[in-house]
C-alpha cells in the first residue's frame, strides 16, 4: 500500500522540472493525478503517460495560474472527472534574474500575479471541495530567496514567494479547524535548466552556502512533499 492510495492530487506546473518529480512520487504512492500547466505540450503529454504507466489515473489540463476565472474552471473540471480533490501542490511559478533598475512594470505585474495571486487563486478555488469533505492537504512550494536577499536575486521573486509563506501561515491557522493543513516547503537552490545556466563564479559562491555541498533535486523536494501531503503528516 502506498502512502497516498485513492487520494486525488493537483500539481501546478508538473509537465517538467520540480512539479514532475512531485507528480511522479506521488503516483508511485498510489495517487491519482490531475496537473496544470500553461499549454499542454510535448512534455506535458509525455508526463501524463508516464504517470499512467505507473497504474493511476492522470491528466494534463492548460490553466493560466493568473487568472482566478481559468483556475476555477480547471478546478471544476478536475473534480468532474476525478469525483475528489484530496491534494494541492501549488508548484507553478516563474523566475527572472533581473535587478530593480532592470525590471519593468509589466515583469513586476507578471511575477506577482503568477507566483503570489496565482496560489491564492488555486486555493481559493479547491477550497469548497475540501471544506465539505471536512479533510484536505495544501503545499505550497516556496523560496529560501523568501528571507534572505541576495545581491544578485530577483526582488520580484523573493517578494512574491515571501507572500506565498505569509500565506501559507494564514491559511494553516485558518483552516486547521476545518480538517485541512497547510504547509510549505521552502526550497534552497534545486538543480534546474535555470541553475546549468550559471557562471561558474556563481555557482561557486552558492556552494559555499550550501552545507551538503551540492545543490538539491526536484526528488528531494519530491520526498517532503510525499509526507506533507501524507495522513502521516
Amino acid at each position: 500500500m502506498g502512502l497516498l492510495d485513492g487520494k486525488t492530487a493537483i500539481v501546478t506546473g508538473a509537465a517538467r522540472g520540480i512539479g514532475k518529480a512531485i507528480a511522479l512520487k506521488f503516483a508511485a504512492e498510489g495517487a491519482n493525478i490531475a496537473f496544470t500547466d500553461l499549454v499542454i505540450d510535448e512534455n506535458a503529454e509525455n508526463t501524463a503517460k508516464e504517470l499512467e504507466a505507473m497504474g493511476v489515473k492522470a491528466k494534463g489540463y492548460a490553466s493560466n495560474a493568473a487568472n482566478f476565472e481559468d483556475t476555477a474552471k480547471v478546478v471544476e473540471e478536475i473534480h468532474k472527472d476525478f469525483g475528489r480533490i484530496d491534494i494541492l501542490v501549488n508548484n507553478a511559478g516563474i523566475q527572472n534574474r533581473k535587478k530593480v533598475a532592470e525590471l519593468s512594470l509589466e515583469e513586476w505585474d507578471r511575477m506577482i500575479a503568477v507566483n503570489e495571486s496565482g496560489v491564492f487563486y488555486m486555493c481559493k478555488a479547491v477550497l469548497p471541495f475540501m471544506t465539505k469533505a471536512m479533510q484536505g492537504s495544501i503545499i505550497n512550494i516556496t523560496s529560501t530567496a523568501s528571507k534572505t536577499p541576495h545581491p544578485n536575486a530577483a526582488i520580484c521573486y523573493g517578494a512574491s514567494k515571501a507572500a506565498v509563506t505569509y500565506l501559507t501561515k494564514h491559511l494553516a491557522m485558518e483552516l486547521g479547524p476545518l480538517g485541512i493543513r497547510v504547509n510549505a516547503v521552502q526550497c534552497g537552490p534545486i538543480r534546474s535548466d535555470m541553475t546549468d545556466q550559471w557562471t561558474d563564479e556563481y555557482r561557486a559562491a552558492v556552494m559555499k552556502k550550501i552545507p551538503l555541498g551540492r545543490l538539491g533535486t526536484p526528488e528531494d523536494v519530491a520526498a517532503g512533499v510525499v509526507f506533507l501531503a501524507s495522513d502521516e503528516a
